[in-house]
């Protein structure tokens, strides 16, 4: 079969005629057709090769052979209900437990992350018996009901609706632009008292605390990475609350912060959640996802009576694919190539804040890295529009890459495990280039950098599918030396 059906106009008019307009895609103003993948590599229709930057679910490679092969191998022998008894899902529950504190002990598989956290509030409701939740302000935990409940990246968009009662927002814990910043002697702690005042007014209106959940990186809220200490102390006041903890790590599990194969090990080894979920990396593309608790959160769920079965979740060839996924983490080190290359990026990441003026804030935890665009870096206007900008240049130059925080102004690194340093090298460069660019077409420089006024930030914030022109910026006065194509895409 060819790899390509349709023209791509085609696969576009058939797309708006089947599929629902709420499904969104990458640049919509001028969207890519991919029709094959490898590595950290995607290839469109044309035969162009982009270097993805984006890909967090293709998380040991795209199409790696010893994935696919496991996979294909499985289905030629078994694939069926999951009610079944087959040792694919013991070898594959033992495997993925060896990677986990002892504690966290048992497995629920599934088949998405967000059917990986809709799982985890049942565990948390049933086991505390309470019903009230915690979330962070800009989480994003899944698409399903009970998670959109508890998700502000999306509720936050419906005003016209209300929030659940039983659904508390809690401060992200951005040292950058939150509310308590990297100057303040404790952060940590801070953050954390917010969310015990939090559960004392809880209940003081009559609610009781069933749960507090939190991406252990926040990945939508803008590659936010908590302050150490954070996720100890909000732990404690859950629990003395009757409540659990659950960490998500759909996003950023499975080796890639580099110095731990999860990211709440970041916090210390005197931290163990009670729940950790995970999906995407899982199965590098398969759809497959897990829930890990305790033994004593396990058993509480068996109490209610209620029978659980998942038709697919653990099937035979999800469990292969899963452990190819384990394997090949293991033999190419791809954990220590997450460290290596990381800290490489971190290092040319930062050289560009000295350079740039755009560049406000770099966070980095092994391959996963946030680059904060403001055109103000003492009142830390988002540079919306600007990284907007950015995004679509570096896809005219073959390098995919996505915006997301609650400004739209944080660029968002999340490639595939197999990426290079010569890649890393690729990306800044291109990106050195673009800021520089736009500075000099905005008469941006660090002598009027902390002055100038982000006018377009007063427009409602897009995203890299909806392209949004730099028009109505401030400039700096101007320079005669600007180059005219930029400034006219600027103005326009």
């Amino acid at each position: 079969m060819s790899a390509e059906t349709f023209v791509k106009g085609k696969t576009i008019e058939l797309r708006k005629k089947h599929i629902g307009p709420s499904c969104k895609i990458f640049f919509s103003h001028d969207p890519i057709k991919i029709v094959k993948a490898k590595g950290q590599y995607m290839y469109d229709e044309k035969g162009r090769r982009y270097l993805d930057c984006i890909n967090n679910v293709a998380h040991v490679g795209h199409c790696h052979p010893d994935v696919v092969k496991a996979g294909a191998q499985q289905m030629e022998l078994l694939n069926t209900n999951s009610r079944f008894l087959h040792d694919n899902l013991v070898l594959y529950a033992q495997r993925l437990q060896a990677t986990l504190p002892d504690k966290l002990s048992v497995c629920y598989f599934v088949n998405s992350g967000s059917e990986a956290n809709d799982l985890a509030l049942r565990l948390a409701w049933q086991y505390s018996g309470h019903k009230d939740v915690i979330t962070l302000e800009n989480a994003y935990h899944g698409h399903v009901s009970s998670l959109i409940a508890i998700s502000p990246y999306k509720f936050i968009q419906l005003s016209d609706t209300e929030q659940i009662q039983s659904v508390h927002v809690a401060p992200s814990p951005d040292v950058y632009r939150g509310k308590y910043r990297a100057d303040h002697p404790d952060p940590a702690s801070a953050y954390a008292d917010e969310v015990k005042d939090m559960i004392h007014r809880v209940h003081e209106k009559g609610g009781k605390i069933a749960a507090f959940i939190a991406e252990s990186l926040q990945s939508c809220g803008g590659q936010v990475i908590p302050p150490p200490g954070y996720f100890q102390q909000v732990a404690q006041h859950v629990r003395q609350a009757g409540g659990v903890f659950i960490a998500d790590e759909v996003q950023v599990g499975f080796g890639r912060v580099g110095t731990h194969f999860w990211a709440f090990q970041l916090q210390g080894e005197d931290f163990v959640p009670d729940i950790v979920t995970m999906g995407k990396p899982i199965g590098n593309g398969h759809p497959m996802s897990c829930v890990v608790t305790t033994k004593e959160v396990a058993e509480s769920f068996m109490a209610s009576g209620i029978e659980y079965f998942n038709t697919f979740g653990g099937n035979p060839v999800s469990c292969a694919i899963g452990m190819a996924v384990l394997d090949v983490l293991e033999k190419e080190d791809l954990q220590g190539n997450a460290l290596r290359v990381g800290r490489y990026l971190t290092g040319l990441l930062e050289e560009q804040k000295e350079k740039h003026p755009l560049v406000g804030d770099i966070r980095c935890q092994g391959l996963f890295a946030g680059v904060e665009l403001v055109k103000d870096r003492l009142k830390l206007t988002p540079a919306t529009a600007e990284a907007q900008e950015v995004i679509y240049r570096l896809k005219e130059q073959c390098i995919l890459l996505s915006a997301d925080g609650p400004h739209r102004n944080v660029l968002k690194l999340k490639p595939p495990m197999c990426f290079t340093k010569e890649d890393a090298d690729l990306l800044v460069g291109k990106l050195d280039h673009i800021l520089t660019e736009l500075e000099e077409a905005l008469g941006l420089k660090f002598h009027n950098a902390l002055s100038v006024e982000n006018e377009s930030s007063k427009r409602k914030p897009t995203d890299e599918n909806g392209r949004q022109h730099l028009g109505g910026l401030a400039h700096g006065g101007g320079s005669s030396q600007e180059d005219p194509q930029i400034a006219k895409r600027i103005r326009s």
